[in-house]
């Protein structure tokens, strides 16, 4: 197997000292720079120099062998320290923010903050906030928490959401970010999971540079799947020149490449990679998993149809059994499959018959078996419901209740709502399949202040001086009403007009009484500090796991004065649009 000995390690490092040198005498003092170009910074050289000739206008590079290895070991140094000051997704200006929102901050208290949302199961107007709050580019804290701790709060937070979208946009947009191996691993090992090798490897045609042997290795793998074997022996040489040594990746490759006839049958299921390379490389694959069987490789199994047929299992053997119903309520199964496997068994009439007390007796996976044999059997809308209750209640016992979501959303959908009876309406509301709402309209209603068309300001639709007019024609309107009660509602929608320049005329500044203290002081502390990003995530720990509109008045009130302090009226106006609006 040939040595790329030309690009050896010191044949590339001295290339980049030349390049580094020249390229450095050439740039413009004056050259504007692009603050979002995240370039590692080399320290300058003292020992090169670039000397003009005076009969040419060609430099001449001249270099100090005796310092050579010492400028190599800097430059090496520094390009795999990868220092980055700016790490995220979205510009600051897209939602009034800036790129210092984190500085002022104390890193124990975004650390302190940000695990306890970890442990929450945030809204989705949480989630909202949160998103913007990680993943828009600003500089690190200063302060007690390290540039790696931060940066792994964004990836924890892309891989706890799995958007692979995103998460493709987030390592583009960072590609020269060292810390991007962990996501890297997860993106790639995520759609490999799956079967998809096709997405897994799509992302190597974005990013170029991987300081991982694991990424490397299926960059390799890629490389030889889409017939590209020259690069895939590049690479694997020069892997193999810098230490790199692994006996099992090395035969996979081997036989892939056709430098042998056979490879290695033995199994690795360390992870999904050399799961999968065990598969690829071996046509007599056999894999037979158990109850210690890693959810990646059943994720893989089911994925790629190489789990047991559900019509060869033996119904004798409960181990078996147990552990289908369990990769059932972890998705690697299809819900269906195990039911079929139910209808399999053989009961009696008599156990049909007095099913209620008979699955009592039975094994559990047999008990389950009869109620749903028995289930199936009736028409009966109480029947229905008391058996579909019992399996259910069943299922949870042994922990595995997500094996039976999508078939009991199938039987409930058998019986109709006003056929069910009182002491199962929570049951059969809880797990009927809902159906898709349709996407609901703001009605304006010009009675009430927080429902008119000043709405159509925070959608855009109005610019501010037909926003004034709209507000000086019902506030006259309103004045007239002397019942008219002013509400929080109200006032959150005035304020934020105010806040953007908009005037409340003297003649009805009598009618509305603002609460300037209504922002807690914790809070407002944070704004005299310029902490943006702490407000932000202050603001995610509040709604919590609420959705807005199930906030009360009060705290919507002083969210939104919050954001009208700090200027963040996009985050401001999708708030006031999910919580003002009455919505039809």
């Amino acid at each position: 197997m040939k040595i790329l000995k030309l690009l050896n390690k010191t044949s590339l490092s001295i290339f980049f000292v030349l390049i580094l040198i020249f390229s450095t005498n050439l740039r413009s003092e004056d050259e504007p720079v692009d603050i979002w170009d995240l370039e590692t910074k080399v320290e300058e050289n003292n020992s090169s120099e670039i000397l003009e000739n005076n009969d040419s206008s060609k430099p001449s590079i001249e270099v100090d062998n005796n310092n050579l290895n010492s400028s190599i070991d800097t430059i090496d140094s520094n390009l795999l320290s990868g220092k980055v000051n700016i790490v995220g997704l979205y510009d600051p200006e897209e939602n009034g923010l800036n790129i210092d929102m984190w500085s002022n901050s104390n890193g124990n208290e975004i650390k302190l903050i940000l695990n306890k949302l970890n442990k929450m199961n945030l809204s989705k107007d949480s989630k909202k906030i949160l998103d913007i709050a990680l993943l828009t580019n600003s500089y690190f804290p200063k302060e007690n928490i390290t540039e790696e701790e931060f940066v792994d709060f964004k990836l924890n937070y892309l891989i706890s959401n799995n958007n692979k979208e995103l998460i493709k946009l987030y390592l583009i947009k960072n590609e020269s970010n060292i810390y991007n191996s962990k996501l890297i691993k997860f993106y790639i090992n995520s759609y490999l999971e799956n079967a998809d090798l096709e997405n897994a490897c799509e992302i190597f045609n974005e990013l170029k540079y991987f300081d991982d042997d694991y990424i490397n290795k299926f960059k390799i793998y890629c490389l030889i799947n889409q017939n590209n074997r020259e690069e895939a022996q590049l690479l694997f040489d020069l892997k193999k020149e810098t230490g790199f040594k692994d006996d099992f990746f090395e035969d996979k490759f081997n036989y892939l490449m056709n430098y042998i006839e056979n490879a290695d049958s033995k199994i690795s299921d360390v992870n999904i990679l050399n799961f999968f390379l065990s598969h690829r490389t071996n046509p007599d694959f056999i894999y037979k998993p158990n109850k210690n069987t890693p959810k990646f490789i059943w994720k893989y199994l089911s994925s790629s149809n190489l789990l047991i047929d559900i019509d060869t299992i033996d119904l004798e053997d409960s181990e078996n059994i147990y552990l289908i119903e369990q990769a059932t309520h972890e998705k690697n199964y299809e819900e269906e499959e195990l039911f079929e496997l139910y209808k399999r068994f053989q009961f009696n009439i008599n156990q049909l018959l007095n099913v209620k007390e008979s699955y009592k007796l039975l094994e559990n996976y047999e008990g389950r078996a009869l109620l749903y044999q028995r289930l199936i059997l009736t028409k009966d809308a109480n029947e229905l419901l008391d058996l579909s209750y019992k399996l259910k209640q069943s299922f949870n016992k042994d922990n595995i209740g997500n094996a039976f979501n999508n078939k009991l959303k199938e039987i409930l959908s058998w019986i109709n709502e006003d056929d069910v009876p009182s002491n199962y309406s929570s049951f059969y509301f809880e797990n009927i399949s809902a159906q898709k709402s349709e996407e609901k309209k703001t009605k304006i209603n010009n009675k009430i202040i927080h429902q008119s068309k000043l709405l159509k300001y925070f959608e855009e639709e109005n610019n501010i001086n037909k926003t004034q007019e709209d507000l000086d024609k019902l506030l006259k309107l309103i004045k007239k009403n002397k019942d008219y009660f002013v509400s929080t509602k109200d006032l959150i929608l005035l304020e934020s007009l105010i806040s953007d320049g908009i005037e409340i005329k003297k003649k009805y500044k009598n009618m509305f009484k603002f609460d300037q203290s209504i922002i807690p002081t914790d809070l407002q502390m944070l704004i005299n500090s310029n902490e943006t990003g702490m407000i932000l995530l202050r603001l995610v720990e509040i709604i919590g796991e609420d959705n807005l509109e199930d906030l009360d008045a009060d705290t919507l009130y002083f969210m939104a004065s919050i954001l009208n302090e700090l200027d963040l009226d996009s985050i401001r106006n999708n708030l006031l649009l999910e919580v003002l609006p009455l919505k039809i």
